[in-house]
């Protein structure tokens, strides 16, 4: 079934029918196990926050429920029934310092796309915005009825944690960074298939603070995954798609929220056309932009991340754009268009500049995308600034030290002028066999305004120069709010619109957002 859309929704009482159905799916080895509207209202009325349900294409496709209990009663042996108060969830106390989860399940028709993490970070990122002490939970052991004439439940943990034995369930949980803390014997009244077993599991919140009589404001934190992409031969397609999930895989890997790609990433793909014109094969690699578009937003959901695609040719009407997408972990796709071609591009290629400059909501705030050349306009960077960017996103493409010193430099501009951060991202490696692609030089990196709360020279970090890997940073969003009003300077506020303005011109009256021209747009360039 085709994902159209994906949204993480809170629990709501006219959920309970199909929350019922869902679950008689999910548990076959225990029939009669699903809760009742009496039951999830009561979760509801307590602790709102605690219940959420993943809906795909409006249906649900998964649930998490969850109560928060003081740290002292894991520390005792307990069943099911006692931690939920025999289910009536008195045990719930809203001055507790660890989240307890009561349920967690994904439909069988949905298993294997990454979903459940989705919940799971739900749950972990709850739990750092209310700083309690970590998540617990009696995880069961499905598959232990097989192995229990031959091992005890501590000797079948140990084998399923070293891969010797798959338990679809602690398999899970250990992938999610849960760790085993003891086993609870007659857990789960019922659960044949676990030998009424559990296994209690526990996550640790790295960022709990012991809470003081002063209350502390939590910060909003977005981690960026920036890929420098080695410019290698690929047979096909196929290559270069598993080599960015790689990239994907490994950024996701570390909780990012959102993976950059380079510009035109993809050249390597018009080796095969070596012996047509520098125009004709860039034409052959725009038949490749749809199908790579579709696998990113294929690979933003099953990953949980919002991917920037970088740029890639796009023909339209006949006419060659560079286009770029934004591809967003709740299925959603927008596009992006550089406006501005080089004077190389538009001569070896024929590549037209588009006409759409926005800014884009994503679940992390508003962000900006400017292709390579475009970051080198100000005027462009003042424009999403207007609309409320916080983080401005800059896949490049660059032959020469000189060209990415062209992109560096501006795009450090743009985070001072503008009080945001810039994050670059660009290819390394050599291309003999594609015209006009030949050899790239990079150095991927996130940059920040010059003040006390950020680094003094206004660059957060750096990948190492002409090297294939990814860069990882966290952006404090709340610094940037802060530095709008308490900066040294206020680069922003202190504009003199009296003498002088930056107006975007629209083809639609009123359009203050968009300027509404050709659909897609953005060009690759080897000299921005």
């Amino acid at each position: 079934m085709k994902i159209e859309k994906i949204e993480l929704q809170y629990l709501t009482a006219s959920d309970s029918e199909d929350i019922k159905e869902a679950m008689i799916e999910s548990y076959t080895s225990m029939p009669g196990s699903y809760w009742k509207r009496e039951h999830l209202e009561r979760l509801i009325n307590k602790f709102p926050d605690g219940q959420v349900v993943l809906k795909v294409n409006d249906e649900v496709a998964g649930c998490a429920l969850a109560i928060i209990v003081d740290s002292e009663v894991t520390e005792r042996t307990h069943t099911y029934k006692e931690i939920t108060g025999n289910y009536t969830f008195n045990t719930h106390q809203s001055d507790g310092d660890l989240l307890y989860g009561i349920d967690v399940f994904i439909k069988p028709e949905w298993r294997g796309m990454r979903l459940g993490r989705r919940l799971y970070d739900y749950r972990k990122e709850l739990c750092e915005k209310l700083n309690l002490k970590g998540i617990a939970f009696g995880g069961r052991i499905p598959n232990f009825h097989r192995y229990a004439e031959d091992l005890s439940p501590k000797e079948y943990i140990e084998k399923v944690r070293i891969r010797e034995i798959h338990d679809p369930v602690l398999n899970f949980q250990l992938s999610n960074d849960f760790h085993p803390v003891k086993i609870l014997k007659g857990y789960l009244e019922g659960d044949a298939a676990s030998e009424e077993y559990a296994v209690l599991l526990e996550w640790d919140n790295i960022y709990y603070e012991k809470p003081q009589v002063k209350p502390v404001a939590i910060k909003k934190v977005v981690r960026l995954g920036l890929i420098q992409w080695q410019m290698r031969p690929y047979k096909s397609l196929e290559d270069v798609l598993q080599q960015a999930e790689f990239f994907v895989d490994a950024v996701s890997g570390y909780r990012s929220d959102f993976a950059l790609f380079p510009e035109f990433f993809d050249a390597p793909l018009m080796a095969d056309n070596n012996h047509m014109g520098e125009a004709e094969a860039i034409r052959e690699l725009a038949a490749y932009t749809e199908r790579i578009r579709d696998r990113f937003s294929e690979l933003s959901i099953s990953y949980n991340i919002n991917i920037i695609t970088g740029s890639m040719p796009y023909l339209q009407d006949g006419v060659l754009f560079n286009v770029g997408f934004l591809c967003h972990r709740d299925g959603r796709v927008e596009s992006y268009e550089k406006v501005h071609v080089t004077p190389d591009e538009a001569k070896v290629w024929g590549l037209m500049g588009g006409k759409k400059i926005q800014t884009f909501n994503t679940d992390c705030g508003k962000i900006g995308v400017l292709i390579c050349y475009d970051v080198e306009f100000p005027e462009l960077g003042r424009i999403l600034s207007h609309q409320g960017m916080d983080i401005l996103f800059v896949p490049f493409l660059t032959d020469t030290q000189n060209g990415y010193s062209r992109v560096r430099n501006c795009a450090q501009a743009r985070a001072i002028e503008n009080e945001c951060y810039v994050a670059i991202a660009g290819s390394v490696g050599n291309l003999p066999k594609v015209h006009n692609m030949d050899i790239q030089y990079a150095q991927s990196a996130v940059f920040t305004p010059c003040d006390f709360a950020f680094p003094s020279n206004g660059v957060k970090a750096e990948a190492t120069p002409n090297t294939e890997m990814i860069l990882v940073v966290d952006v404090d969003i709340d610094l940037i709010r802060e530095l709008h009003s308490l900066g040294s300077v206020r680069n922003l506020k202190d504009r003199r619109t009296d003498l002088y303005s930056v107006s975007l011109l629209t083809q639609e009256k009123g359009d203050k957002d968009v300027v509404v021209g050709t659909h897609f747009a953005n060009a690759s360039t080897s000299q921005p």
